[in-house]
């Protein structure tokens, strides 16, 4: 094992970092009422996300759902006091991290077909019915309340493995890798992800433009 190959390649820290900044700006945005701007920043993490989900399946060895995605028999070992096999997520960490993407995902979808029936409407709002709109509208809210709650489980577990266990996680997820914590293979190229972002950025874009207006009756 080189320490030349990190354990967390430069694509996966910046989406790491960045879904990280976009949570609590989300929150606030929500909250002084800037409407326009949330959308844009849960479109945003919609985007990370899928590129993540992409770089998952081409990305660096400790970036693939092959490296930390286990069955239930390797989570109980886990659990149990058998070691992780490989150096980057545990199977334990692993799930908590794919709950984390499907949080998100639901997150954002639910709010891109939400409304408030007074000033702002998802882009996809026309897409279903108002009262289904209404209904996902109040799960938004309560899924981002879960939201709050498994982020704030995210940090404790990570103070726990950091200072309890000795366990470093939060250098190599600024520097790439740490003392006694490298990956087990080269990174992929970095531009490989761009390349992603930017299909991804595309394939949203567009279908932004597929969604449907309101109806005429909306404008008086």
């Amino acid at each position: 094992m080189s320490a030349k190959h990190p354990l967390w390649d430069s694509p996966v820290r910046i989406i790491h970092w960045a879904i990280a900044l976009m949570i609590p700006a989300s929150w606030w945005t929500a909250e002084e009422g800037y409407m326009e701007i949330h959308q844009y920043l849960g479109l945003s993490v919609l985007g990370l996300v899928i590129t993540r989900l992409v770089w998952g399946i081409i990305g660096s060895p400790q970036a693939r759902f092959s490296d930390f995605v286990r069955g239930p028999g390797a989570v109980l070992a886990y659990l149990k006091g058998a070691p992780a096999q490989t150096p980057g997520h545990n199977p334990l960490g692993g799930w908590s991290v794919v709950t984390l993407w499907a949080l998100l995902i639901a997150q954002v979808l639910t709010g891109s077909v939400s409304t408030d029936d007074v000033l702002f409407d998802g882009p996809f709002r026309h897409a279903i019915d108002s009262s289904l709109a209404n209904r996902l509208a109040e799960l938004h809210e309560t899924l981002f309340n879960i939201l709050l709650g498994f982020v704030a489980l995210h940090l404790a577990s990570v103070l726990f493995y950091e200072f309890r266990r000795r366990q470093r996680l939060l250098l190599p997820m600024i520097k790439g890798a740490s003392e006694g914590r490298t990956g087990t293979g080269p990174a992929r190229p970095w531009y490989w992800a761009l390349l992603v972002a930017f299909a991804v950025a595309g394939l949203l874009a567009g279908a932004l433009e597929m969604a449907p207006p309101p109806p005429a009756s909306a404008y008086w």
